[in-house]
């Protein structure tokens, strides 16, 4: 039981941080603190235990092996409107967002496909024939994602993106998650092919297209990333469930994805069902619980603390860069620097001293 407990808790942690991601650069932290214990309680508890805890979904037969629902929709979805209600960042944000360290998001990337490893190849609280196939199912289609979100990278834009490639390998994870028990393995190179697919579509083309995706600021697109794989992948769960590996885990007989005949096309009824209840239970009660935290709580961080950034919310910078970390002042720190310099190095005060950074 306290292997169980952990176990979930760090489903419920990965779910908030994930919601986290669409509203990065703005949101106010006293808001966001109240936010989370709401949100976890009224929101992510009812989908866990809908699916997971023997609820009315698990008991009716919907499938979501390991969080394609639970996790990956819920948080899209949550991150969005959360997004929505809080507000865009500002516009200079929002323009320019490159990464600040390409290699510690590789090293992440590394970690989080490790992982993944783990939480699918646990789903089942066993060693066993399940975990094994999910093991494999999850890296098959995680690699698959990454290719085809890569190959799509080069055709329209000329050239790989290491950003996107990593895009790719959490669409491919996320797609794969709701079944990655039950499918074989030439099924989860499909769901790869798909999730490096659709979720680049709708990226790429159907955001830039739409007046209400572009009004959205969702600050790492976690919707697309998330909510449209672990869609995807729970309605091809419904189409691929493997008779033989659904009755190793399932509650209900004679379960199977629609691809193997009998009733699987219930089952894909069931998935579309079980989705559609997930996303609005996230769509209303996430909207209740900000209105409700807006009562007390401003969502959004003032625009001249915006401005300043982490110092104006934390007291403190990530990087250094000027002296003890305050914000640039260009009256007092180019002085302070050239002073600096002349006192470390004087024979070089009249050479270059290094490059200006505008904030």
């Amino acid at each position: 039981m306290a292997t169980l407990v952990y176990f979930q808790f760090t489903f419920a942690a990965i779910t908030t941080i994930l919601v986290a991601g669409s509203v990065l650069g703005r949101m106010n932290i006293k808001a966001w603190m109240a936010f989370v214990p709401l949100w976890l309680i009224f929101s992510y508890t009812v989908g866990a235990y809908s699916i997971w805890g023997g609820g009315f979904l698990y008991q009716w037969g919907v499938i979501d092996y390991s969080g394609g629902y639970v996790i990956h929709l819920s948080s899209g979805v949550a991150g969005f409107v959360a997004a929505y209600w809080v507000g865009p960042r500002p516009k200079a944000d929002r323009e320019r967002f490159p990464p600040n360290n390409v290699l510690l998001m590789l090293a992440g990337a590394g970690l989080l496909w490790m992982g993944w490893s783990g939480f699918n190849g646990g789903a089942p609280y066993a060693a066993n024939l399940t975990s094994s196939i999910a093991v494999l199912n999850t890296n098959l289609s995680a690699a698959t994602s990454l290719l085809v979100w890569t190959t799509l990278d080069v055709i329209f834009f000329g050239k790989p993106s290491v950003i996107g490639a990593i895009q790719g390998m959490v669409t491919g994870l996320a797609g794969v998650t709701p079944g990655a028990g039950l499918i074989q393995t030439w099924a989860a190179i499909i769901i790869g092919v798909v999730s490096g697919t659709a979720p680049w579509a709708s990226m790429m083309i159907i955001h830039k297209k739409s007046a209400l995706l572009q009004k959205v600021d969702d600050t790492l697109a976690v919707f697309y990333t998330h909510a449209v794989a672990g869609l995807l992948g729970g309605i091809m769960t419904g189409l691929f469930a493997h008779p033989d590996l659904c009755v190793l885990v399932l509650p209900l007989p004679a379960t199977r994805g629609a691809f193997y005949g009998g009733n699987g096309g219930k089952q894909l009824l069931k998935q579309l069902a079980g989705a559609a209840f997930i996303a609005v239970w996230n769509v209303v009660s996430t909207t209740i619980i900000l209105l409700a935290i807006r009562v007390f709580i401003p969502l959004r961080m003032a625009e001249e603390e915006l401005g300043i950034g982490d110092d104006a919310a934390h007291g403190e910078e990530a990087y250094a860069l000027w002296g003890d970390g305050e914000k640039f002042d260009a009256t007092r720190h180019v002085q302070q620097f050239e002073r600096d310099q002349e006192a470390a190095h004087p024979s070089y005060v009249h050479g270059a001293r290094g490059v200006t950074i505008v904030l």
